[in-house]
């Protein structure tokens, strides 16, 4: 810690075993993630909150325990202090509540329980944060661009022109439709709208997207700048890649994680977030995986150092 500053972190990482779903670098991504934090970054290993779904896992990361863990982070934080949260698992695409949406689709993460972590949950997180602490979110999920609503765009997919899926190797995406079909086996109600179901299934647990009326999920409006840095690991149209390289036995890896750790590894100095974002891009192009990670937040805190590095 610096000037009796916190470092926290929450890492999440799903890799759905035994499931149709399942996936194979997810937690491995988290794992390194937690050296890296602290060995280049000054984290306390106490102070990072690690949930996984491997087999013998105390705590699972389900969407009721991932938010909990989040809150708690949130509720420790004090101005000065760096927060950090790291998603390795599915993504998904719902369709929007909102009238006029761009998209008419908005991003969430996956638990392990299905209990959607949407990107309303996630703006009300950056909204409780204190004055003067900020808090960074790497989420290596599909459809993660924009995961932070209303969180500005620095590097993004404006100029990109396809508003179809684009697919990457063994994509880390559940199909909206797959989720409704898995929640409506856990409720047997007959209907098409996924707020039914998680209600249903996960009552106060589920995401305030689901829980709050329209008028009131416009109060969380972000009307100035606020401290949420965003790093996805595609655009909200893409999907990021489940790496399992069978060769050598390699471990398997998120391509996002693994780029990120990568250029932190092969560039010892400070970087910007701005920079940390491009360089994942290079890296991820230069291993031929189509995916394009963004960078949402403030303009203030796009040229900031990375988790605030000393």
């Amino acid at each position: 810690m610096e000037n009796g500053k916190k470092r926290l972190a929450v890492l999440v990482g799903c890799n759905y075993p035994n499931t149709q779903h399942e996936l194979n670098g997810c937690i491995n991504d988290v794992l390194t993630m937690r050296d890296v934090l602290v060995k280049r970054f000054g984290f306390d290993h106490s102070q990072i909150e690690l949930l996984t779904d491997a087999p013998g896992s105390l705590v699972m990361p389900t969407g009721a325990n991932i938010k909990k863990a989040l809150d708690q982070m949130v509720n420790k934080a004090e101005s000065g202090d760096v927060l950090f949260f790291h998603y390795s698992g599915h993504g998904t695409r719902i369709p929007s509540s909102k009238p006029g949406h761009p998209f008419r689709q908005d991003e969430a993460i996956v638990p392990c329980d299905f209990n959607l972590i949407t990107d309303v949950d996630f703006r009300q997180l950056v909204n409780r944060l204190p004055k003067g602490a900020n808090i960074t979110i790497l989420s290596d999920s599909c459809h993660s661009g924009g995961l932070i609503d209303k969180e500005k765009e620095q590097i993004g997919p404006t100029s990109a022109t396809n508003d179809g899926t684009l697919q990457s190797n063994s994509p880390k995406t559940i199909p909206f439709e797959s989720i409704l079909q898995h929640l409506t086996s856990m409720t047997s109600i007959n209907t098409s709208d996924i707020g039914t179901h998680l209600l249903e299934s996960f009552g106060a647990d589920a995401s305030l997207k689901f829980r709050l009326h329209p008028l009131e999920l416009d109060l969380f409006e972000s009307v100035k700048p606020d401290e949420g840095i965003l790093l996805s690991g595609c655009q909200a149209n893409e999907t990021s890649a489940d790496v399992n390289p069978m060769m050598n036995g390699g471990k398997a890896y998120g391509a996002f994680s693994n780029s990120v750790q990568m250029v932190l590894k092969d560039h010892l100095g400070p970087l910007s977030n701005k920079q940390v974002v491009l360089m994942a891009r290079k890296s991820l192009e230069a291993g031929g995986l189509v995916q394009h990670p963004c960078l949402y937040c403030s303009d203030e805190n796009a040229d900031a150092i990375f988790l605030w590095q000393a």
